[in-house]
């Protein structure tokens, strides 16, 4: 990695920004610290020589101020570091006594102290000094000054300054160098994910990306598309498969109308048998096209170009109604064909649509159902929202081809020699999905065969008949376009 694109890398950056703010944040307690600790040293220096100042003016005055000038010579003789200063001037601001050269022009005789430039005067020679200094003005008149050096605070003030320089210096260099780290390590990651996505854009869908294992943003992305990665290639592959699948069922009946219409034109001898062999070409077009039709169908809802307006279902009267259309279908049969929908369940759907659904199941359970078996359809509150339940005594599906069942043209080994090209259940579990409800498909529980399809309406607000709040406001956010005419697709 060049130490350019490095320096640009919004990783470094940020670390750029944070060691900024760290430094800020550094001075700022620094700054805080030093004045607190200035403001209580020399709040000590201040309050001591105020003390020691108001003591020696509260003396009785003597003959020429004699405890005074003992006071300072004692005050400057216990000074070993020179910090202290002490002087008393005759009210002209003559210097009587003491180590100040002369008295300060800007100190005020108030009793309190203020910071003031002096000159020092003692065997080490003369020194000008910014002192923390006290003017009283004695009874006699004459000036006490009292002093003393805030060294303190510059001591403080190194010490302080010390302590900035070997913190401060070290924690940038640290945040530097881990915004330099951070950035490689994003950099290397960045670089694995587009080398891995270059692979898959060559054509190399069962490539995946690199995942870390970590809670790394760029992990969690690279999860997703990888999730996104599974959809597209079960997408192609499935696509693969449609073309040839499509090819090999649309070519059966198309052939078989071919030979029927050259059987017509060979064989025929009279109009009736002419309009015979006219009307199997026909059946055998009307199958290619319903193979059209139910592609196009589930095109349309897997794509979500076209559905319904959503409105108030009412999946019991549903239940009724698909019942109503297949009871003769089954009795025909052989097929008892019973409906259990008591209950008055409604949801927010399609009615056209889920009608459609259910109408693929029942069809599908009586097609295979043998004469003398049941089909039972009922509606029935779940855990996760109301079931529609499609129960049958037919051959079952295995459990292997469970979920295949539900692709295009797949079709059972117990369902060959069954009329229908394999597309029903592919439409059933397109609507399902664009409903956001589940499809689930198990066996009757007991000894003898059978299947049972359930369409799990989870996710959907139950609503029972009657109630009507909030119906137009579900319906309304849901809507998409006007529904499509209801029709059966081929099975």
């Amino acid at each position: 990695m060049r130490l350019l694109e490095l320096l640009r890398s919004t990783p470094f950056r940020w670390a750029l920004l944070v060691a900024a703010a760290f430094v800020v944040c550094i001075l700022v307690l620094f700054g805080f610290f030093y004045w607190q600790t200035t403001m209580y040293v020399t709040a000590n220096i201040d309050g001591a020589i105020v003390e020691e100042a108001n003591l020696l003016a509260g003396d009785p005055p003597t003959e020429g101020n004699r405890e005074v000038l003992e006071a300072i010579a004692r005050r400057l003789r216990d000074d070993p570091r020179r910090v202290k200063l002490a002087a008393l001037f005759s009210p002209e601001g003559q210097r009587i006594a003491g180590n100040m050269m002369t008295l300060p022009a800007d100190l005020p005789l108030d009793a309190s102290a203020h910071a003031a430039s002096v000159v020092r005067i003692d065997a080490g020679g003369r020194e000008p000094q910014t002192v923390r200094a006290v003017g009283i003005r004695l009874t006699t008149g004459d000036i006490l000054v009292l002093g003393r050096d805030a060294q303190e605070v510059r001591w403080t003030a190194a010490i302080v300054g010390r302590a900035l320089a070997l913190g401060l210096l070290p924690a940038t260099c640290l945040a530097l160098l881990a915004g330099a780290w951070l950035s490689l390590r994003a950099h290397r990651h960045i670089e694995a994910l587009g080398r891995q996505a270059s692979r898959i854009v060559s054509g190399g869908l069962q490539e995946r990306l690199p995942i870390r294992r970590s809670r790394d943003p760029l992990d969690r992305l690279a999860a997703i598309v990888n999730r996104m990665l599974d959809e597209i290639e079960t997408l192609v592959r499935a696509l693969a498969g449609v073309g040839e699948d499509i090819a090999h069922d649309i070519r059966t009946p198309l052939t078989r109308v071919r030979a029927t219409l050259e059987r017509g034109r060979e064989q025929a001898r009279t109009l009736d048998e002419l309009q015979a062999l006219n009307d199997r070409a026909i059946a055998g077009l009307d199958q290619s096209l319903a193979i059209v039709t139910a592609l196009l169908r589930i095109a349309e809802l897997d794509q979500e170009r076209r559905f319904g307006e959503l409105d108030v279902a009412p999946l019991s009267q549903i239940v009724r109604e698909v019942g109503d259309l297949y009871d003769p279908i089954a009795e025909d049969k052989g097929v008892a064909l019973l409906v259990e929908a008591a209950d008055a369940i409604e949801v927010i759907g399609d009615r056209d649509l889920l009608f459609e659904a259910v109408a693929n199941l029942v069809d599908n359970a009586v097609k295979f159902t043998p004469a003398g078996g049941s089909v039972r359809i009922g509606l029935l509150p779940g855990a996760d929202g109301p079931v529609i339940r499609v129960e049958d005594t037919g051959p079952g599906i295995a459990e292997a081809e469970r979920e295949a069942v539900t692709r295009r043209f797949y079709r059972g080994d117990k369902s060959r020699g069954t009329k229908g090209v394999g597309l029903g259940l592919s439409l059933v579990a397109a609507i399902v999905k664009r409903h956001g409800f589940s499809l689930v498909i198990g066996e009757v529980t007991g000894r003898r065969p059978g299947s049972v399809v359930d369409i799990v309406c989870r996710g959907a607000r139950p609503t029972l008949a009657g109630e009507t709040a909030g119906r137009d406001l579900a319906a309304r956010e849901m809507a998409s376009v006007p529904a499509p005419v209801p029709r059966l697709a081929a099975q």
